[in-house]
């Protein structure tokens, strides 16, 4: 199996590199019961922590394309 499911991944894209291996894990139907689901709860926190992630980008993209962020300026 991929990583320790205790450690939340570092970023964005160490999430989708571990979700991926983790797929093609469950997919080769070699895991016993226990392991695949163990595997698909691993494979739904990281999904949602890909979710979360995209959603707070979206909603930095929203912001810059309404233009409501003031310029900087340095004190």
């Amino acid at each position: 199996m991929p990583e320790d499911p205790s450690n939340p991944p570092v970023s964005y894209e160490a999430a989708l590199q571990e979700l991926d291996q983790l797929v093609q894990v469950i997919e080769s139907g070699q895991l016993p019961l226990e392991q695949l689901l163990s595997g698909y709860k691993r494979g739904a926190e990281l999904l949602a922590f890909c979710r979360d992630k995209l959603e707070a980008v979206e909603n930095q993209i929203r912001v810059l394309d309404e233009g409501t962020l003031k310029p900087w300026t340095p004190q």
